[in-house]
Order: structure tokens, then C-alpha cells, then sequence
């Protein structure tokens, strides 16, 4: 405040002239900086934590509360974290925190997956830039490479993760690479194994040439593709019963047409599929162009609803629709010749009746290879016995092999590319085009764009192939579940899941319906073995359901992966020792060497953490509400891991336990740049959590966090975080102010809250109404709702209004002054509170804020629990009361506004405002207000009745006007009110008798001159 010239020569008076009044003021003091410093800040306060052992204080504390459990979904330990992980992240933070500060024992073990394509092909490119060749490695050096790859990225990404603040056990995560964990792994496939869930079959899979391994749905991802489009005729040969009909007749010089998109696919045809609810017809071609493939008298058996598509395909002139064709009529024997036929393909092609074919596109024929397609392979095994009896050979023909190179069972073709090694497509397809070409059998061929599987990791596209695998059904009963198949019992489960958002229960409830077997075998060398041996001659695996020395397999395994980890599987006579003793002949015996799919790896980690209370104790021992306990555990990942680790655990604890392994399940979207457009480093949109961190801090990240919908994709980019960090500056602000004002606290001073005014009661009130929101919020994982609330209670309750109205009192009221004290004892509250509940959010802010008001070697805000906001501070009458003042105060406001504007006035202590009111409610509420302290004027007069049409209106606060006035008399050199007692007190005639009186107190204490 600055100092003015004194009033007067009063002998004694004390002047602005000899005095700084400003040093008389009881103004904000704290070391709180108005600027953060994050970046700096954060790192200190992680070294605090770490050095108090927060982490163990936690888990003491909540020793003997209910769990609530965040089971951490495994990252990859390969890389740098990104920006996708911080949301991840901090998201798993912001429940572990809050739910703890709920009142529970909310535990976290960070872990990693450490198996898998990944890491091994992170490896091989190391091999090939030193020219160096995989398969000449020995297998256990090659994986020691990995292992040793892992560790190095594990630690690297434990410390990112640690910078962002996230609270957890850091000093012992799981790790899949783990020897305990490995061997818990193996154990549980081995149940799998035992309980007669697991078998080795033949079926069509999706593999990746580019990793030269089978894929699940859950590593498939669907991308356009420019397919080639053949139309192909299979002669037809026999028609069983035929009738005397034309129709009947004729068929037997026509052809089936099918359409494909694989035509490297046509060597492994071995049927026809149709429907017999689609209507089909015999077509004759009666005009086409010289040299067309198809010619005029040609006939083709067609679906009704797309022979005119086909024959535009053709270019065909014109057709004619000679009669209908009904498959059942004609006795369900009905032959088709290869188009091939006489080149090595001189086998019968029969015609099924199929649910799966549509007339929707194609012929309404599906080409049926049984080797290259799910649908094709179900329909064949299905209809296997019959076709036996019909002489037909069922045997699926394995026409491709690992590297997508046709094989000698397809004749003309061997040594035909259908993929390349780096997923360009090969020269199969142009292959098989042409020899049907010569042989007479296109009508048709083009290109089509559609979507197509494609390697999650690779981004290239994969093939269908006919490949011995290993499986766990989906279908099979298992008496241990009373009869129950696998996927009857996930089922049951996802609906005794809560799902965060209630859009996830039908999400994976689809996948679980209609998902084929699960392939669980990996054509690779790092990963966990899939630890069962196979009898070459009777097929029978072990341990298994019928061998009667299981138990002691199955323990020799475990133990030796808990010593030595799964190395142990690939060393040399590995089979004779594990065997030895309990079969006759180990060398009937084939040891499986291929690995686990990485997601059972995964989706076994809560046996291996929440099981294990040697390694993780403080996991140990949940009694989960689904078994009549009250524990909980959540599983938090993006919304793809519905087809991925929630889905994995779901079955393989279902399989193993008969219960799913979590009782919540959150999901979160996908960051995308400020354009909703994805992240790729070529595009320049990448946000790199280090880079926000380094410049801005970890509490800017955590805030935008909290404050999007994370159940939609998230957009972040620099416009982003600069209004994030404007968000930021102003709770740290208010933040800023409240400690200043509780610097003058003392608690001998704290005021009963029956002794208050109503403002005071006011904001204890308003503290009343935010708790059970705030908790009600966070319990139910809506942050966004807890930022908004926040935002709004300190920007426009308490810096906008309450600390607006009451810095005079705080700052010039004498110290033993009600008012005053009354205030700092709702501070008091308000900071306590407010504090607690953005500690999730802001954690270091909100740590750094606590220790300033109450410092501690060894304490944290992390440490308390959220406030429980006493009941009795309810009061809707005061509530009711100040909602008609702040109306009122609005259109007050509005009508200063415009007179700073003009430049009037300066401040709005300059106005003494007269208000007219002419609502009985809202006359009655302002009748006993000191309205120049709500409105923060020198003066204010109430007129009861309508306002002059010149008052200054809002039109959304009815029968208020205001007609804007100057305060009269002169202004405090102290407090700058303007009133007519200054100098009513001869010892200080600058000063207004209130402050005069606060003066006398202050000087009187010796307290008056800083």
C-alpha cells in the first residue's frame, strides 16, 4: 500500500506521513511460491518418499482395512514410455490414492511382461545388424539376450513410471521373467493340461510370416487391403438324384462359380459351401464379347439375388435364367470336379450345406479350404463321417508352410510365395490366377480394397494355414465346474463383473460368445514352454487327466522353473531328467518345445502376485466379495484389452479357478494429438510425457488426466497443457492465498461454529455439501467430476466470492476480532480439506502444500485419509439465504463493471451502489447484511420497490436493479474505504474507526511495526 501524504498536526496523531500502514496489515505469509518450480520440485519430493518409505507406511497404516487391489496389467519392458502409458498410469495412481484415502488398504505391485515377439524381435535385430543368424545361436544364449534386454528397459521404464508420481512397490515388482513367476506359468498350464482342457490339434490359424508364428484374435488387428478377386467355375460331375427336368439335365454340363479374395487358397479347396435357405438358379450366357473369358452357352448355378453382379464381373452381355436349383431336392449328393482337375487336384469336391454362407457378396458359393479358414475347417470336420461314407478323403492338406511358401501338396505351385518375408505379397496368387487361366476356369478376376487381418505388432498381413497347434477348449465340460464348459463359466462371471464404463460387460461379452479355441502355442524360443510331453505314437500329453504320476511331473517342473527359471526346458537331456522313473520309455515321448502365448503369460499374473504371499505379501490373502468377503480387485488397462489381458486372465482364471480374477474392470480410450488425429513420430504430433514433465512437471499431466473423459479417447497437445496450466496456476493460487492467511492462525483463536457469522456458516456448509460429492466421485472413479467440482469451490466460492469478500476483515480487522478469527478458523477447515481431496490428483502440489502447513520429517498428505465433513454443518436456510445475496451481488458487480469502464470509478471501493429490490424473498434475505462488506464497497443502500428504468439489470435475476453511486467522505490510508469516520480517532486520523480500534489493539500488543 502505498503512502499517503498525513490529514493533519494533531499533537500525538499518528500519520500515513510517519507511518507505513501497510506493515500494520495482516497480509498473506507463506514460502508457498506463487510459481511451482515442478520440474525441480517433483524430483525432490520423490526422494522424500522414497527416503520416508511411503510406501511401507501406507501398507502399515491400512494393515487391518478391507483390500482394494489395483492388479497392474503388464507393459512391455522394450522401450521408452509413451504418452499412452502416462494416462495408463497415472489413471491407476489416481484410484490407488483415492481409494486408500477412502479408507482402504488400496495396494499396488507395478509389474512387466518380459516374454514374447517384442523383445525377441528387438534381439533379432541385433542379430542381423552384425550379421549374425538366430537359429545358429544356442536357444538358452539367445534367451539370456533377451532376458538381459528385458531387465535393462525394466528399469528404465520403472523410474519414468516413478516420475510421474505414482505411489506403488516399486523396490518389487512382478515380472513375467521372473523364475517364480515362470514357473507359476508353466504350474498353471499344466492345470490346463491335467484337467483335459488342453490338446494338440490341427486347425487353421493366423500366421504371421513376418514373425513366422501363430497369432490369437487378441494380437489381430483389421486394416485395409488390396486383395485379388477371382470368379472360378467348378465343373460339376454328379448331382445325385437329378430329375427328368431341363433344369436337372443341364446341370451336369454347368459349373459352380465361386469368388475368393485368396486365390492362393484354390490348391487347398476341398468343398463347396452353400445354403439351403438362399435361392439359386441355373444362368445360360447368351452374348459375350470375343475372347471373354466367359462364353455364350456356358451355364452357371448361381445365387438369384447376385447373378447380375456376377455376370457384369464377367462381362457378359447378356443371360438368361434357364430354372431354379434346389440342392435338397436333388438328394444332398451333388459333386463338383477341381477347376484344376488333371493337374494334381483329381479328387471329388462335394457340395455342403453351410449356416455361414450369405447372398449378401460373392456367388452365394463359399470356396471351402479347410486348411485356410475357421468356417471352412468347422464345416469339414463336421461333416467328416459322412464324408468318409462317401469315400471322400477328410485329410486338411497342409499347403502353405511357416514362410508362406507353398508346399508339395499343392502340385504346380511349390515354392510359390504368398507372403514375403516382409509381408510384401508374393507370386502365389499371380501363380494360381494363370493356371486356372489356361485351365479354362476364370470368368472373372479383379481387386478388391477391404479390411483384413494384420499383425498387431508387425502391421502386416497375415495368412490362414493348416498347422499342428496347441489349444485350450472353450467347450469342453469340466466336472470341476460342475459340468460347466470354459466359456459357460466366463460368461457367468462377466456378468458378475462390475464394468466401468457398463459398455464393457457387452464388449467382451460378444468376444467370449463367438471366440474359436484358444491357440496358446508360439512358434518361438523366448517365452515361457509350454511344459507337457506328447506320446508319438498314442497322442496322449502328460501330466494329463489319465496319468497316474501327474503330481509328481508336474512338481519336478515347477520346482526346477523356481531354481533356474524356464532355461531349464531347453538345456541338453532336460527330457530324460524330468522323466525319469515314471515312464517306461522316455523316448516314446516327444518333449514340446514351443512357448507360450504371451497373453496367458499375462493373464496368469494373478496367480503369480495376488497368490504369493512369499514375494508379495502384502497381495496375499484377499478375501474377495465374490467368495463373501469384502476385498476388491480392480484390473485398469485400455479398452483393446478387452480382447486382450482381461480377456486372457478372464479364461485362464476361469479355466483354473472357476472364477474370473477381478471384480472390476475400468477401461480407458486412446491419446490422440489436438485434432483427434494419431500419434506417429513422422507426423511431428507426438507428446512425450519426459518433454511435459521436464518443462511443465508430472502435476500438469496428472490434472489433465483427472480432468478428461477417460472413457473416450483423449486428446493432448501443446494449446492442451496451456490450459491445463492455467487450470493449474489458479488452484495453486488459491492454494498460495490460504496458507499466506493461516500464517496469522493461531489455535488458541479457532471460533465455535455456533459463534460465526453467516458467511462462515455459509462456506462450512458448502464444505458439507462437497464431501460426500467429492467421496461419491472418487469412489465411483468419475475424477473429472472431483476436478470439476474443485475447480469451481476454489476459483468461484472461495477466490471469486468468500476470500474476496473477506480479505478486508482477514487483513485489517484487529486480532481479537471475530470476524476475523472466525474466518481463518473456516480456512482452516477449507484448506484441510481441499488439500486432502486434490492429493490424489496434484499429488506433489498437494504434498508440497501440506508439509508447508504442517511440517514433518517423516509425515504426508498421502498418508491421511479424506476429511469426514461434519452433518451439523449443514444449513439450508443460510444456504438459502446467500443464494439471494449472490444474485444480488452479480448484477452489484455487473453494474461497477461498467463504471470502471468509463472510468467512473477506480475500484469498486469508490461506489457506494443504491440496490432496488422488489422480490419480498430477496428483500428479507438482504435486510440484516452488511451489503458494502458482501459487495466489497464503501457503502450500499437497500430501496425496496422497482428500479428507475436507467439501473443497471440482469435479465436471469429478476426485481434487482442497481443504480451505480459514489462513496461519500474520505478514504482510510489503511483499509482504503472510503467512509465518514476517518480521523474520528485523534491518535490516527488517516485511519476509519475500525481501523483505528485494530490499531489501538495491535499497538497496545507491540505488534504494530514490522
Amino acid at each position: 500500500m502505498a503512502k499517503q501524504t498525513g490529514q493533519g498536526d494533531n499533537e500525538g496523531a499518528t500519520t500515513t506521513e510517519a507511518r507505513d500502514w501497510s506493515k500494520t496489515l495482516y497480509l498473506p505469509k507463506t514460502d508457498f511460491p506463487m510459481k511451482a518450480g515442478l520440474p525441480k520440485l517433483e524430483p525432490r519430493l520423490l526422494e522424500r518418499w522414497e527416503r520416508i518409505g511411503l510406501y511401507d507406511k501406507l501398507r502399515a497404516e491400512a494393515k487391518e482395512r478391507h483390500k482394494f487391489v489395483l492388479h497392474d496389467g503388464p507393459p512391455y519392458a522394450n522401450g521408452n514410455i509413451h504418452i499412452g502409458h502416462a494416462l495408463n498410469k497415472i489413471l491407476k495412481d489416481l484410484v490407488v490414492k483415492s481409494q486408500q484415502m477412502l479408507g482402504h488398504d488400496s495396494n499396488y505391485v507395478p509389474g512387466w511382461d518380459c516374454h514374447g515377439l517384442p523383445i525377441e524381435w528387438k534381439i533379432e535385430e541385433q542379430y542381423r545388424a552384425k550379421g549374425r543368424n538366430k537359429d545358429e545361436v544356442p536357444v538358452n544364449e539367445f534367451r539370456a539376450e533377451c532376458r538381459a534386454f528385458a531387465a535393462k528397459w525394466l528399469d528404465v521404464q520403472r523410474e519414468e513410471f516413478k516420475r510421474l508420481g505414482v505411489i506403488g512397490d516399486w523396490e518389487h515388482p512382478y515380472s513375467t521373467m521372473a523364475f517364480p513367476a515362470e514357473a507359476t506359468i508353466a504350474n498353471e498350464l499344466m492345470k490346463f493340461a491335467r484337467s483335459g482342457q488342453l490338446y494338440r490339434g490341427s486347425k487353421p490359424v493366423m500366421w504371421s510370416v513376418v514373425e513366422k508364428t501363430a497369432l490369437a484374435e487378441a494380437e489381430v488387428e483389421y486394416q485395409d487391403y488390396q486383395s485379388d478377386t477371382i470368379w472360378v467355375k467348378f465343373p460339376i460331375i454328379s448331382v445325385g438324384e437329378s430329375g427328368d427336368d431341363p433344369v436337372s439335365q443341364k446341370l451336369l454340363s454347368s459349373s459352380v462359380v465361386i469368388w475368393t479374395t485368396t486365390p492362393w487358397t484354390i490348391p487347398g479347396n476341398r468343398a463347396i459351401s452353400y445354403s439351403s435357405k438362399i435361392a439359386y438358379g441355373l444362368y445360360e450366357v447368351t452374348a459375350a464379347p470375343e475372347g471373354n473369358w466367359a462364353k455364350s452357352g456356358d451355364t452357371f448355378v448361381l445365387a438369384d439375388k447376385l447373378a447380375a453382379d456376377v455376370m457384369k464381373a464377367a462381362k457378359v452381355e447378356s443371360s438368361e435364367r434357364l430354372g431354379d436349383v434346389d440342392f435338397a431336392k436333388l438328394g444332398g449328393a451333388q459333386i463338383c470336379a477341381h477347376p484344376l482337375r488333371g493337374k494334381g487336384y483329381d479328387f471329388d469336391v462335394p457340395l455342403l450345406d453351410g449356416d455361414h454362407v450369405t447372398d449378401d457378396t460373392g456367388t452365394g458359393f463359399v470356396h471351402t479350404a479347410p486348411g485356410h479358414g475357421a468356417d471352412d475347417y468347422n464345416i469339414w470336420t463336421a461333416r467328416q463321417k459322412s464324408l468318409r461314407d462317401r469315400d471322400i478323403d477328410t485329410t486338411i492338406p497342409f499347403t502353405v508352410d511357416a514362410d508362406g511358401v507353398l508346399t508339395d501338396q499343392a502340385p504346380g505351385f511349390t515354392g510359390k510365395r504368398v507372403l514375403k518375408e516382409n509381408g510384401d505379397k508374393g507370386d502365389a496368387n499371380d501363380a494360381v490366377i494363370k493356371a486356372l487361366a489356361e485351365a479354362g476356369a476364370l470368368i472373372a478376376r479383379g481387386r478388391l480394397k477391404h479390411q483384413y487381418p494384420h499383425s498387431w505388432r508387425s502391421k502386416k498381413p497375415v495368412i490362414f494355414r493348416n498347422t499342428p497347434q496347441w489349444f485350450i477348449a472353450m467347450d469342453r465340460p469340466l466336472a470341476a465346474a460342475g459340468n460347466k464348459s470354459l466359456r459357460e463359466t466366463a460368461l457367468e462371471e462377466i456378468k458378475r463383473v462390475e464394468w466401468v464404463p457398463a459398455a464393457g460387460e457387452n464388449r467382451i461379452t460378444g468376444m467370449i460368445v463367438n471366440r474359436p479355441d484358444w491357440v496358446v502355442s508360439r512358434q518361438r524360443a523366448w517365452g515361457v514352454p509350454i511344459t507337457v510331453f506328447r506320446n508319438t505314437e498314442t497322442d496322449e500329453i502328460i501330466p494329463g487327466p489319465g496319468f497316474a504320476k501327474s503330481d509328481e511331473l508336474q512338481k519336478r517342473i515347477a520346482d526346477a522353473f523356481a531354481e533356474k527359471g524356464a532355461d531349464v526346458w531347453f538345456e541338453e537331456g532336460a527330457k530324460e531328467r524330468f522323466l525319469d522313473g515314471l515312464v517306461d520309455d522316455p523316448s516314446a515321448w516327444e518333449q514340446v518345445r514351443d512357448v507360450l502365448d504371451v497373453w496367458f503369460d499375462s493373464g496368469s499374473t494373478h496367480a503369480f502376485t495376488m497368490e504369493d504371499p512369499v514375494h508379495f505379501p502384502g497381495l496375499a490373502n484377499i478375501h474377495r466379495a465374490s467368495a463373501g468377503g469384502h476385498d476388491r480387485v480392480m484390473y485398469l488397462e485400455g479398452s483393446d484389452q478387452h480382447r486382450g489381458w482381461f480377456h486372457s486372465s478372464l479364461l485362464e482364471s476361469c479355466g483354473t479357478r472357476g472364477h474370473a480374477p477381478y471384480d472390476v474392470v475400468l477401461t480407458h480410450g486412446f491419446v490422440l494429438d489436438e485434432k483427434s488425429a494419431k500419434m506417429s513420430k513422422s507426423a511431428g504430433n507426438v507428446t512425450a510425457p519426459q518433454d511435459v514433465m521436464d518443462k511443465s512437471g508430472a502435476d500438469i499431466l496428472r490434472l489433465w488426466v483427472a480432468a478428461s473423459d477417460y472413457s473416450d479417447d483423449l486428446r493432448i497437445g501443446p494449446e492442451i497443457l496451456k490450459t491445463f496450466s492455467e487450470t493449474y496456476r489458479k488452484m495453486r493460487n488459491t492454494i498460495r492465498w490460504m496458507l499466506g492467511a493461516l500464517s496469522h492462525f493461531r489455535e488458541e483463536d479457532r471460533v465455535e461454529i455456533a459463534d460465526m457469522p453467516e458467511l462462515e456458516k455459509l462456506m462450512l456448509h458448502r464444505l458439507s455439501e462437497m464431501g460426500p460429492e467429492v467421496r461419491t466421485a472418487y469412489a465411483e472413479y468419475d475424477f473429472r467430476k472431483v476436478v470439476y467440482l474443485l475447480a469451481q469451490f476454489l476459483n468461484t466460492d472461495l477466490s471469486a466470492f468468500y476470500f474476496d469478500i473477506r480479505k478486508d476483515a482477514l487483513y485489517c480487522d484487529a486480532p481479537s476480532s471475530m470476524r476475523r478469527r472466525a474466518a481463518l478458523s473456516v480456512i482452516d477447515e477449507i484448506f484441510k480439506a481441499t488439500t486432502l481431496w486434490l492429493a490424489p490428483i496434484l499429488s506433489f502440489t498437494a504434498e508440497e502444500a501440506w508439509l508447508e502447513r504442517y511440517p514433518s520429517e517423516d509425515s504426508s498428505v498421502h498418508l491421511q485419509d479424506f476429511p469426514m465433513i461434519s452433518r451439523l454443518w449443514r444449513n439450508e436456510a443460510v444456504d438459502e439465504k446467500w443464494d439471494h445475496i449472490r444474485k444480488v451481488r452479480r448484477v452489484v458487480t455487473g453494474a461497477l463493471e461498467l463504471e470502471r469502464a468509463a472510468k467512473r470509478i477506480g475500484s469498486s471501493l469508490e461506489a457506494a451502489p443504491v440496490v432496488y429490490v422488489d422480490n419480498a424473498d430477496t428483500l428479507a434475505a438482504l435486510r440484516d447484511v452488511d451489503l458494502a462488506e458482501a459487495f466489497i464497497t464503501s457503502g450500499a443502500e437497500l430501496v425496496s420497490g422497482s428500479a428507475p428504468e436507467d439501473a443497471f439489470k440482469l435479465p436471469d435475476v429478476a426485481g434487482v436493479g442497481v443504480v451505480p453511486k459514489r462513496a461519500e467522505g474520505r478514504k482510510c490510508a489503511r483499509s482504503w474505504r472510503i467512509t465518514d469516520d476517518v480521523g474520528s480517532d485523534p491518535a490516527y486520523p488517516d485511519l476509519s474507526a475500525r481501523d483505528a480500534a485494530a490499531m489501538r489493539e495491535i499497538d497496545a500488543a507491540g505488534a504494530g511495526q514490522s
